[in-house]
C-alpha cells in the first residue's frame, strides 16, 4: 500500500526549490518523482538581500513570505502533473521553508523560515506541515540540523560506523554509531557551497562552479587558509549551527587582501570546505568506516577529491549508491519529517540540537 507525502526545500545556497513525491509505503522510503524549479533571478536578490539586510522593511518580508508560498504551491502542482497524482493521494506536505535568519546563541534565540504554508496548503487542497526548527528551539536546542534523524532511518548500519555528510550551502554531518544503543549526532561543519557558488557569481557570473573546474585551476593560499580557519566557530563544541549570518561575502571580503588571484580564493575555499569537514569526522569518537556524501556538493568532484585527501583511509561514497539523489535527500527528510509530525512523533535529536528532550516538530496547516 502506497503513503504517499511531498518534500519541499530551499536551502542556504538560494538556488532554487527542490520538490519530491515519497513513498513511505514500502520498507524504504522512495523517491517516486522530483522537481526542480531555479529562482526567479529579481526573487532570488530580494531573498539575497533580506539574508544580507536584517533591517528590511516589514512590508518587503511579508511579500516576500507570499511570493514563496505561491512559488511552492506552484511546484507541488508541476509535481503532482509529472507524477500523475492526484492531491487527494497525498497525505501530507512537509515544507522546510526558506531561512532568512538564524540565531540559536543570541540573548533571544530564534530562528526564522518564510514561504506562507497557508498558501501551499490552499492552493495545494494538501495539509502542510511547516515551521519544523522553532519548537526545537523552544526545548532550549539550536533548530537545527535536522537532517541526522532521516540520515539515521536510511542509512544507520550495525556492522559499519557511518557518517553522512550533506553538503549544502551549509555542510552537516550526521554520525551514525554502529552500536545501536550510542546515539546519533550531527552538527554543522561550516561552509558548504555558499562561499564557493558567491565567488565564482562575483567573479564569472556563473551560478555555480560545475566540478569544482575553477577551483582546480587555482592553488591553494596557505595563509589565507590559516585566516579562514581562525573563525571560532571551527573551534565551537557541538551543538552547533550555522548560516549565512556568519558565513557572507563580508565575511570572504575581511579576510582578503586584495592582490589574491581569483582562482586562488576559490581553490583556497575548496579546502576550507573540505579541510572543516575532515576535521569534524575526525573529531568523532570513532572512526567512521563509510562516508555518505549528499547534498549539491556532492557532485563537486574537486570537492571531493580534497576531502578524500583528508580522509584517505575512509571509503567515500554518495546517496546514489543507495539508489536515491544526493540532491533529494534534504527534500526527503522534510516529507519524513510531516510523517512523523502528523504520527505524533518526535522529530528532533537532542544529542544533535541540544534540545533538553525530544519534542514532535512543526505547524500542521490542514487542507
Amino acid at each position: 500500500m502506497t503513503e504517499l507525502y511531498i518534500g519541499l526545500m530551499s536551502g542556504t545556497s538560494l538556488d532554487g526549490i527542490d520538490a519530491v513525491l515519497v513513498d513511505f509505503g514500502s520498507t524504504n522510503p522512495t523517491p517516486l518523482q522530483s522537481v526542480h524549479h531555479d529562482f526567479d533571478e529579481s526573487l532570488r536578490q530580494r531573498l539575497l538581500q533580506l539574508t544580507q539586510n536584517q533591517s528590511i522593511s516589514l512590508t518587503e518580508l511579508g511579500e516576500l513570505d507570499h511570493l514563496l508560498g505561491l512559488s511552492y504551491a506552484t511546484i507541488v502542482e508541476t509535481l503532482l502533473k509529472s507524477a500523475s497524482v492526484t492531491a487527494s493521494e497525498v497525505r501530507a506536505i512537509g515544507s522546510h521553508g526558506q531561512t532568512i535568519c538564524h540565531q540559536p546563541k543570541s540573548c533571544h534565540p530564534f530562528t526564522l523560515q518564510i514561504g506562507d504554508a497557508n498558501l501551499i496548503a490552499e492552493k495545494s487542497a494538501i495539509t502542510t506541515v511547516a515551521d519544523f526548527r522553532r519548537r526545537d528551539m523552544a526545548a532550549g536546542g539550536q533548530g537545527a540540523p535536522l537532517v541526522p534523524a532521516f540520515h539515521a532511518a536510511l542509512f544507520r548500519n550495525n556492522k559499519r560506523e557511518t557518517v553522512v555528510i550533506n553538503i549544502g550551502g551549509i555542510a552537516n554531518l550526521s554520525t551514525l554509531p554502529a552500536d545501536p544503543h550510542l546515539p546519533v549526532t550531527g552538527f554543522d561543519s561550516g561552509p558548504g557551497n555558499l562561499l564557493l557558488d558567491g565567488w565564482i557569481q562575483l567573479h564569472k557570473g556563473e551560478q555555480y562552479d560545475d566540478g569544482g573546474r575553477w577551483g582546480a585551476t587555482g592553488k591553494v593560499i596557505p595563509s589565507l587558509l590559516d585566516k579562514f580557519l581562525s573563525e571560532p566557530f571551527f573551534g565551537t563544541p557541538p551543538p552547533k549551527s550555522s548560516g549565512r549570518e556568519l558565513f557572507n561575502m563580508a565575511w570572504l571580503q575581511q579576510k582578503l587582501s586584495g592582490n589574491e588571484g581569483d582562482e586562488d580564493v576559490q581553490a583556497t575555499l575548496h579546502e576550507l570546505t573540505a579541510r572543516t569537514i575532515a576535521d569534524a569526522v575526525k573529531l568523532q569518537p570513532r572512526m567512521a568506516e563509510l562516508i555518505i556524501l549528499c547534498g549539491g556538493g556532492s557532485f563537486n568532484r574537486y570537492l571531493g577529491e580534497r576531502i578524500a585527501h583528508y580522509l584517505p583511509e575512509i571509503r567515500i561514497t554518495s546517496t546514489a549508491e543507495f539508489g536515491i539523489d544526493p540532491q533529494l535527500i534534504e527534500a526527503m527528510a522534510f516529507a519524513w519529517l510531516a510523517r512523523e509530525t502528523l504520527s505524533g512523533r518526535a522529530g528532533n535529536i537532542p544529542e544533535v540540537t541540544g534540545a533538553r528532550r525530544a519534542v514532535t516538530l512543526g505547524a500542521i496547516y490542514p487542507a
